[in-house]
C-alpha cells in the first residue's frame, strides 16, 4: 500500500515536471531561441508555445524593444592633436533573435566597441572646432556605419547621439577666454554703433535747429525789410503831400503880403526899415559869414519910389496903386488831378497783403526733419515781391514831388 502511494506520487510528479517542461509562455515584445539537443530548432513567438520535454530548451530570451545604451566617455584624438572625451548614446533594436544569439556572443559589447572605433576614425579627421560644430554629421555617419555592420547580427541601429564632447581643461580655458574676448569685442562694437547713432541724431537735431533758426531769421529779415520799405514809402508820400500843401500856403501868403503892401502905399523909409529887419534873418544861415550893406541902397530905394510913386503934399513920393477893380467872385481853387491820390488816407492794399502773408508765415506749423529737408530744395516766394510795382511807382512819384 505504501509502495503504491509512493509510485503514484512519483508518477504525478513526473507528469507535472513533463507538463512544466513542455509549456513555454513568452511575454509580448520578447522572443526565445529554442534548441533541441543543442541545435537550433525554432524562435518562440510571444504567447503559449509547446516544447518536447527533456529534448527542447530555451537558449536565450531576447528583448525586441528598442534599447538605449549609454557608453562611458571615450578619449578621442582630433586632427589638431587634441584629446577630447566623447560620450555616446546608441538606440538599437533586435530584429533577428537567432542572429543576435548565434552570430555574436555579446551584441551590446560589439555595438560599444564598433561605436568607439568608428567614432575615433571620424573625429580623427576633424579639428576640434569642426568636431564641436559637426555633431549632426558625426551622428549620421556613425549610424550608417553601425547599421551596416550590425545588420548581420540581427540588430538595427536607429540613432546615435553624441551626449557630450569635453575638451581638455586648458582648451576649455582658452575657449572661454576667446568667447569672452568675442563678447567684449561685440560689446565695444555695439557701444561704438550706439555712440555713432547718437552723434548722428545729435547732428541731425542741431542741423534742423539751425535750419529752423535760419528760416526764422530770414522771415524776420524779410518782414523787417518790407516794413522799412513800406515805412519809407508812406513817409515819402506824407512829405510829398506836406510840401505840396506848404507850397500852396506860401503862395497864398505871398499873394496876401503883396496885396497888403500895394494897399499900404509904402514909402522908401518903410521899405528900408523892412529890409533892415530882414537882414538878421538872412544872416542866420550856417553858410552866411559876411554881409555887406551898400551905401547907396537908400538912393536905390528912392529911385524905385520916384519911378513907381507920385509926390504927395509933403514932397514924399508914395506908391499909388491903380484903381481897384470890382471884386470878382472868388474862384474855387482846384488841385491838379495827378495829385488827387496824394491825400488818400486809405490803407495800401499791397501793405495789407504783405501783413497777411507775414501773419500766415508766423502761424505756419514748424515742419519735421524730413519735410524741412525736402523744402530746402524748393525755392520759396519772397514776401517783398508783393507790391513791387506799387513801391517803384510810389517812390518815383515821391521823388518827383520832392
Amino acid at each position: 500500500m505504501t509502495v503504491t502511494i509512493v509510485l503514484i506520487a512519483v508518477l504525478v510528479l513526473l507528469v507535472l515536471i513533463t507538463v512544466a517542461k513542455s509549456v513555454l509562455v513568452i511575454p509580448q515584445a520578447t522572443a526565445a531561441v529554442v534548441e533541441r539537443l543543442g541545435r537550433y530548432r525554432t524562435t518562440a513567438a510571444p504567447g503559449l508555445n509547446i516544447l518536447v520535454p527533456f529534448l527542447d530548451r530555451v537558449r536565450a530570451r531576447i528583448d525586441l524593444r528598442e534599447q538605449v545604451v549609454s557608453f562611458p566617455p571615450q578619449p578621442v584624438i582630433t586632427q589638431d592633436n587634441l584629446t577630447v572625451s566623447i560620450d555616446t548614446v546608441v538606440y538599437f533594436q533586435v530584429t533577428d533573435p537567432r542572429s543576435a544569439v548565434y552570430e555574436i556572443s555579446n551584441y551590446i559589447v560589439g555595438v560599444e566597441q564598433l561605436t568607439t572605433t568608428t567614432l575615433r576614425n571620424l573625429v580623427g579627421g576633424m579639428s576640434l572646432e569642426e568636431t564641436l560644430t559637426s555633431r549632426d554629421q558625426i551622428n549620421n555617419q556613425l549610424r550608417g556605419v553601425l547599421d551596416e555592420a550590425t545588420g548581420r547580427w540581427g540588430i538595427r541601429v536607429a540613432r546615435v547621439e553624441l551626449k557630450a564632447i569635453d575638451p581638455p581643461p586648458s582648451i576649455q580655458d582658452s575657449m572661454e577666454k576667446q568667447m569672452r574676448a568675442d563678447r567684449e569685442k561685440r560689446a565695444m562694437i555695439l557701444t561704438a554703433e550706439g555712440q555713432r547713432e547718437s552723434a548722428i541724431k545729435t547732428a541731425e537735431g542741431q542741423k534742423q535747429s539751425q535750419i529752423l533758426a535760419a528760416e526764422g531769421a530770414k522771415q524776420a529779415s524779410i518782414l523787417s525789410a518790407e516794413a522799412e520799405r513800406q515805412s519809407r514809402i508812406l513817409k515819402a508820400q506824407g512829405e510829398r503831400a506836406a510840401r505840396y500843401l506848404q507850397a500852396q500856403g506860401q503862395a497864398k501868403a505871398i499873394e496876401k503880403v503883396f496885396a497888403a503892401i500895394k494897399a499900404g502905399r509904402p514909402t522908401p523909409e518903410v521899405l528900408a526899415y523892412q529890409y533892415l529887419q530882414t537882414l538878421p534873418q538872412m544872416a542866420q544861415g550856417d553858410a552866411n559869414k559876411v554881409w555887406l550893406v551898400p551905401s547907396d541902397y537908400g538912393k536905390a530905394l528912392e529911385g524905385f519910389a520916384r519911378m513907381l510913386g507920385k509926390p504927395g503934399d509933403d514932397g514924399v513920393f508914395r506908391y499909388e496903386p491903380p484903381a481897384p477893380e470890382p471884386p470878382a467872385a472868388p474862384a474855387q481853387e482846384q488841385d491838379d488831378p495827378s495829385v488827387a491820390d496824394w491825400f488818400d488816407t486809405a490803407p495800401d492794399p499791397a501793405v495789407a497783403e504783405a501783413v497777411r502773408a507775414a501773419e500766415a508765415v508766423a502761424r505756419k506749423e514748424v515742419p519735421g526733419p524730413l519735410e524741412t529737408t525736402r523744402q530746402l530744395g524748393s525755392p520759396e516766394p519772397h514776401v517783398g515781391q508783393v507790391g513791387a510795382g506799387e513801391e517803384r511807382r510810389a517812390v518815383g512819384q515821391g521823388e518827383g514831388a520832392v
